[in-house]
């Protein structure tokens, strides 16, 4: 699955106690739509995002970024402190895209290590 949408807060990267490291964001997806009687309606989905393959992509995930990421979503729902039901959307993400500039796309295919220059030592023939 590919969700499109912006990073609300600078990505995080922390080390779990295997000694992985992972990087966490959190990502907002706009999404709007007419109801019966013809108005707008504006709707935002926040997801939870975690990606384990590079933690050298953190430094370029920052906040208002806009990002394409393919991966798997799945739900988690929990019991708050103060007793009340909460749900959230988590994004298990496997490739990040970067829209913007493309110097700032080049140094994050560069930092996954991903690239679509090719030289002649490349070619086929």
């Amino acid at each position: 699955m590919n969700i499109i949408g912006r990073l609300t807060r600078d990505a995080e990267v922390r080390t779990t106690s295997q000694d992985k490291q992972v990087v966490n964001f959190s990502v907002a997806v706009g999404d709007s739509y007419r109801n019966k009687q013809g108005e707008r309606i504006e709707q935002t989905t926040y997801f939870d995002c975690a990606y384990w393959l590079s933690a050298n992509v953190a430094r370029l995930l920052t906040k208002g970024t806009l990002v394409e990421l393919t991966g798997r979503a799945s739900v988690r729902a929990w019991i708050s402190k103060d007793g009340e039901a909460k749900a959230g959307l988590n994004f298990h993400t496997s490739n990040i895209k970067l829209h913007g500039s493309s110097k700032r796309t080049e140094t994050a295919q560069a930092t996954t290590g991903t690239s679509n220059n090719k030289t002649e030592d490349d070619l086929p023939f």
